[in-house]
Order: structure tokens, then sequence, then C-alpha cells
């Protein structure tokens, strides 16, 4: 009987800005040791990551390694929800939301060496309709940066930056009606974000108080606000004081339904997509084992 471990490590060469030839060689250099046998596959098109994951998974394989961003976490985890093999993080996007709250190494050898040394851990998902999330969702401002950072042609924080400054000045709030199992409302605003995770990426805290093994989800509504406080607004996104702004509400809640005029742009893990006016948000607990460092408060 073969008793060999099986790690599969799936890449996605485009991910980030970062180089990723050598990465196949750092991994068989961390685990040239007896008991473990590394599979490293690369993506070749959006979902590929997902169908090269269910193969690993019905292979056997006991850890089942993202490399990449969070839309490659996304597509490798959701073939990995409800079974018993955990996902692996090795963090190389732009944003790295999921692996910055999980306290995963941003550096790609200190990620790996990890995957050596680890403890699993179980977090919770989301569900907008029919697509899981795993980080962040949501409709709004950070929608349309979404689908225009997509459309470029490079990537990165800085390119980021320049997306939300060329529309900043052109976006206008938009209407939605909200329901919960106790409450109903109508809110007009400039972004929603759905929140299992506490940050976008880059350390930009939405939802700073998010516990991402808690069953519930962290909806953060964003007022309309006027253009002298978006300073105020950047500096306590970044400084995890989101939620002491006057612009902002929160409510936590296992599910919820919002309507808007019509279809539009939605963000999942920071990719964007088009969405239905009617959106169910849904949160599910502890359905993904996750390697997290052996330290961490997670269990």
């Amino acid at each position: 009987m073969d008793n060999t471990k099986k790690i599969g490590f799936i890449i996605n060469p485009i991910s980030g800005t970062r180089a990723k030839l050598n990465i196949p060689d750092l991994i068989n250099k961390k685990f040239n040791s007896n008991g473990v046998r590394p599979v490293v596959k690369f993506t070749t098109c959006a979902g590929n990551a997902t169908v090269l994951a269910k193969e690993m998974v019905d292979q056997g394989f006991s850890l089942v390694v993202a490399v990449g961003g969070d839309g490659t976490i996304n597509e490798v985890a959701k073939s990995l929800i409800h079974t018993n093999v955990a996902l692996g993080i090795v963090p190389c996007g732009s944003g790295n939301g999921l692996a910055r709250h999980l306290g995963i190494p941003l550096k790609t050898e200190l990620a790996i060496d990890l995957l050596n040394h680890y403890k699993v851990a179980e977090i919770d998902y989301g569900t907008a309709n029919d697509i899981v999330f795993f980080c962040t969702c949501g409709v709004g401002f950070d929608a349309q940066i979404g689908y225009q950072f997509a459309q470029s042609k490079t990537r990165g924080f800085f390119t980021y930056i320049k997306s939300v400054i060329a529309e900043f000045f052109s976006y206008k709030a938009k209407k939605y009606k909200f329901k919960t199992e106790k409450n109903k409302f109508k809110k007009r605003a400039f972004l929603i974000t759905f929140a299992n995770a506490s940050q976008y990426g880059n350390n930009a805290y939405i939802a700073p108080n998010a516990d991402i093994q808690d069953g519930l989800l962290d909806v953060c509504i964003l007022k309309p606000f006027p253009s002298y406080k978006v300073v105020e607004i950047g500096y306590k996104l970044m400084k995890k004081k989101l939620h002491r702004c006057e612009s902002v509400e929160y409510l936590r809640t296992d599910k919820i339904r919002i309507k808007r005029k019509k279809s539009g742009i939605f963000h999942y893990d920071g990719e964007p997509c088009l969405m239905k006016k009617k959106i169910v948000v849904k949160a599910h607990q502890r359905g993904l084992k996750v390697a997290v460092p052996i330290d961490s408060k997670l269990n």
C-alpha cells in the first residue's frame, strides 16, 4: 500500500504581479522528505482551478493548495467545501484578503514552510444567489471598481488605487431594499459589502469585527457622504476603525436579501460579475477546512 501523503498545488500564473515559474522548484525543495508527494498544476483558463481541485479531492489528496489571489482561492476552495480535504494558501494576488485574515505569511517561501507545520481550522463561507464566496462580496462602488480593475492590463495595489480615483467623482449612490428575518428597510447606499472575513485585501478593513467562524455575515452599508469625507473614510478603512465612521452602518445576520432597481455589477472575492436585481446572501458555518498557523486562534 502507498502511504505517501499527497499534497496538490494549483498555481495561477497570471494572478498578482509576481512571477511564479520558480515556485515548483521551491515546493519540491520544501517537500523533499519521505512521506510527502507534492503535485503541481498550473491553471490554463478561468475556472480551471475548480476542475483541478475537484480531481485532487477525488484522487484522495489530503491538502489542496491555492497559489494565487482571492479569486484563485475561491476557485479552489469551492471544490473543497464539505469535504475532508483542507485548503492551503500561498498568497500571490493583488490584495490577499483571506490570507491576511487567516494570518498566513505573504512571503511565498514562508507560506510554503507553513504547509509543513500547520493545524486545520474550519471557517465559514457565504453564498450570494448561486455564487460562493469566502472573503467578501457586494454591490455598489467597490463592485464597480472591481470591474474596472479586471479590465486593466496591469495588476497590483497602485492600479487599484488609480481605478478608485478615476471612478469616485462620477459614481452615484443607489437605492436598495433590505430584508432580514427580523427587519425590512430601504436605504440609499454608496456600497454594500457582505463580509465573511474582515478585509478586502491590502489591509483595507471593511468589517474590522468580522468573525470567520461565527456563522454570520457582517453587512457594511456605506451611506452617501460629502467628498471631503473621503480621506477620513479611507484612513479609518486602513486603521480598522471604519465602524466608528458616522457614514457607515453595520448589521450582523446569517441571511439577508437586497433588491435594487435593476440587475448590475456584483463582486465576490474581488471578481466582478453580473447579477440579478434580487440578491439573497447567506452564511454557511464552518463548511471549509483550512491550513492555518499552529498558533492561530482559529479552531
